[in-house]
């Protein structure tokens, strides 16, 4: 950060994640023991989690000077939390929102050897979240606001969204371009049954940059369909990349700037406005050259790593994204940041410690790193070896505007 202004902040949903370690538990099997009995469990891993820690973590490991805006209550918890952040990052912890007389989030993770994972979750002061709470003065120094999860923060969520909404226009009063990521809602909660094709018209018209998983944009826009990839899970999948374009056509039509649907082993898909005028007027954090980002679509296949887990790989795949997108990256590079970063993410266990600086994580990608197979697209697509991405048919870039003139590329300075 120069002169303490962040380039990036990064606000929503926090916790604190407390694991304990199973592996030796004496509960005959079972990680919980019956009544009256104790089990005897290993050492807890205590860790802070939820977008704002994952995303925001993961950016400032990659050079990206970043604050953090999560919001936690004034107990034990929350100040763990916070001391967690300041011990990564003295400055990171400077917009964090404390809550007095609030009882801070934690997710306690049940996680026995050989078996699926489960969660037990207070949501604590991120359901009290609202706009009021956000530290404008400290946004108006930096040049992007990503805004993660609100399908688990209850006042982002209801009364059709409007708290979401007002948070996002008075951010982009500010000058800052902004940034959405989702987070997949359980049916049958009350942000499971939210009318998210309602809230989404809302607060798109102040969204920029759009970035959900393609099962949260599905289940929000196309319950239907959603339903029938849930009962044909575990079957494989094809990609289906006219269902991606319909998706983010239909974002795009609702107001957003530039959709990216994280397609998990699949990779990523990019579609972006017709409209120059809309990412010209991004704010701050627009690119340099705006007229290569008009019109565009696009698809990135994952790099090969050895799989350690999956914790956190989304939230480290937007900070890829967003930190090519700050450097002023091409939409091929930024896209291929975004795949690196979390395909790194995936190579530990945690959220993000297997990210790596933005160096290492470029010069794996010039040492040829090798992909998954690049999945099998519809008529109309080529592959770009050069730029490492698949170039849609619907891929009609207005004009370029870098310094060669070359398509999708771009001088870093």
């Amino acid at each position: 950060m120069e002169d303490g202004r962040p380039e990036v902040v990064v606000a929503g949903h926090i916790c604190l994640d407390i694991i304990p370690d199973l592996g030796g538990s004496t509960a005959g099997g079972s990680p919980i023991p019956p009544p009256g009995r104790l089990a005897v469990v290993g050492p807890a891993v205590a860790s802070t989690g939820g977008c704002v820690s994952n995303t925001g973590l993961a950016l400032q490991r990659l050079g990206i000077g970043t604050i953090l805006m999560g919001k936690v209550g004034d107990d034990l918890l929350g100040r763990a939390t916070v001391d967690f952040i300041r011990q990564y990052n003295g400055r990171m912890a400077d917009g964090m929102i404390v809550a007095h007389d609030e009882h801070s989030s934690y997710t306690f993770v049940v996680s026995p050897p050989a078996q699926d994972r489960s969660f037990m979750h207070f949501p604590g002061p991120n359901d009290t979240f609202v706009a009021d709470d956000v530290d404008y003065g400290i946004v108006s120094k930096a040049q992007l606001f990503h805004f993660g999860y609100p399908p688990l923060m209850q006042g982002m969520f209801e009364h059709d969204g409007k708290e979401l909404e007002q948070l996002l226009r008075r951010i982009k009063e500010t000058g800052a371009t902004t940034s959405l990521d989702m987070a997949q809602p359980d049916p049958q909660s009350p942000a499971g049954k939210a009318g998210w094709h309602s809230i989404l018209s809302r607060v798109l018209p102040h969204v920029d940059l759009f970035l959900p998983s393609l099962d949260e944009i599905l289940y929000m826009l196309d319950r239907e369909r959603f339903d029938r990839l849930e009962t044909a899970h575990g079957e494989t999948q094809i990609a289906d990349y006219d269902l991606y374009a319909e998706l983010a056509e239909t974002l795009i039509e609702m107001g957003a700037a530039i959709v990216c649907l994280k397609l998990g082993e699949q990779g990523l898909y990019l579609r972006s406005t017709r409209d120059k005028r809309r990412i010209e007027a991004m704010g701050k954090g627009a690119p340099p050259a705006p007229a290569a980002w008009v019109n565009r679509e696009l698809a990135c296949p994952c790099f090969q790593v050895e799989l350690a887990g999956s914790t956190g790989s989304g939230d480290c795949t937007i900070a890829g994204f967003l930190a090519g997108w700050v450097r002023g990256l091409s939409p091929a590079q930024v896209m291929n940041a975004a795949v690196a970063v979390g395909a790194s993410n995936v190579e530990q266990k945690d959220a993000v410690s297997g990210v790596r600086t933005w160096e290492e994580t470029m010069a794996r990608i010039e040492a040829g790193w090798p992909r998954h197979d690049k999945p099998i697209l519809l008529a109309g697509w080529s592959w770009n070896e050069p730029k490492g991405v698949w170039d849609g048919p619907r891929d009609k870039p207005e004009g370029v505007g870098y310094s060669n003139g070359a398509r999708d590329s771009c001088v870093v300075d």
